[in-house]
């Protein structure tokens, strides 16, 4: 049995995914697994500099990493390549960034930039789809546009998949999350502000959502 752990928005949290891998790896018991970060990973909360530091570092020996982007690490690359979209970036968060990095957007590294810019979009097992907000059902998975990847916001109450695979999203923040539906899982739970990280947990051979969680608590923005 294989299984695929996925992390969801952490927005600057660093304190929770430190303590979020630490999890995962008791939780694996000394099996590798997969991990899933679904994006989000600057803006709002107080250690963005330091989140990016980490995953850009990898994680644990013999464990597949796959960040994908998210809608806020979007815009921070945005906003730092054309100055006509920094006010916009900075009242979603981003002045939270700036300050994680000295105060001085000219000292952010272009390392991190390149990376936050570089990151995939979406990434695809036998069983899931895994993506920072969602999927248009209407078009072809490979047609899916950027804006419907990074900022889809899927109706109330929608259970559905995409082509008979189960999706696995954050970006549509809910503080008693996570939502599980027959067709889709969001796992975020607003965790910058809430204080709670919860990251799922996939059987790779099995369809469906979850089949456990691990939860990150610390204390609430």
């Amino acid at each position: 049995m294989s299984l695929t752990y996925v992390i969801p928005d952490l927005h600057g949290r660093f304190d929770l995914l430190r303590d979020m891998l630490a999890k995962i790896e008791a939780h694996a018991a000394g099996k590798a697994g997969t991990i899933v970060v679904l994006g989000d990973y600057v803006n709002k909360g107080p250690d963005s500099r330091r989140v990016v530091e980490r995953m850009r570092a990898g994680v644990f020996h013999g464990w597949p990493l796959v960040p994908l982007k998210g809608n806020h690490d979007a815009m921070m690359v945005e906003a730092l390549r054309d100055p006509s979209k920094m006010s916009g970036w900075i009242e979603k968060g981003g002045d939270a960034t700036i300050r994680s990095y000295g105060g001085d957007v000219s000292v952010i590294p272009q390392a991190d930039i390149a990376w936050l810019d570089g990151l995939p979009l979406m990434h695809l097992d036998a069983r899931r789809i895994y993506v920072h907000a969602g999927l248009d059902p209407g078009v072809p998975l490979q047609a899916q546009p950027e804006h419907t990847l990074l900022w889809k916001r899927y109706p109330k109450g929608d259970r559905a998949g995409f082509d008979g695979r189960h999706v696995v999203h954050g970006h549509n923040s809910n503080a008693q999350g996570p939502e599980l539906f027959e067709g889709r899982t969001n796992l975020d739970t607003l965790a910058w502000r809430t204080g709670r990280l919860v990251a799922g947990v996939f059987e790779d051979d099995q369809p469906g959502g979850p089949v456990d969680f691990v939860v990150a608590r610390g204390p609430p923005a």
